[in-house]
């Protein structure tokens, strides 16, 4: 990637349907130029795919929870199970395997309290392969992830 590409993937992050006459103006390149590296950036899968940023709190998900997960062993059944299962669980914005005391890091988004409690009640706490949960409640968001810091 060289200072063009990086510029094409750092206006793209912040507006994903940016015109692609835009885009060349924004980058300083002819617009078939700019097409063209595009299409290479989402060939090469540099770009996996476009999509709409929601307003988590617009949309009725009022809380929004950290959980770090303990499983009972770090057998490869174990973990297959337990991603198997979060997998499943659209509630489940993100979960990485992590090191340290806790072998997973959670984020969902719930719609209020009971529904999370709902969530970890009668879905979480069913995986056979967790041992140990621990929930923190985000008060607020300090900084959003809002795309890759891209040096160039």
């Amino acid at each position: 990637m060289d200072t063009l590409d990086i510029r094409i993937l750092s206006v793209l992050q912040k507006d994903g349907q940016i015109s692609m006459a835009r885009l060349s103006e924004e980058v300083g390149l002819s617009l078939s130029a700019c097409h063209r590296r595009v299409k290479l950036l989402e060939q090469s899968g540099k770009i996996a795919n476009y999509a709409a940023r929601l307003n988590r709190r617009a949309i009725g998900l009022e809380i929004q929870v950290f959980i770090e997960v303990q499983l009972t062993s770090q057998r490869r059944e174990d973990i297959a199970a337990f991603e198997d299962a979060i997998a499943r669980m659209p509630e489940v914005l993100e979960c990485h395997l992590i090191s340290g005391e806790f072998d997973y890091l959670m984020r969902v988004a719930a719609r209020d309290t009971g529904a999370y409690e709902a969530l970890y009640r009668n879905r979480l706490s069913d995986i056979p392969s967790v041992a140990k949960m621990k929930t923190l409640l985000s008060l607020s968001t300090v900084k959003e992830f809002r795309g890759f810091y891209l040096e160039g």
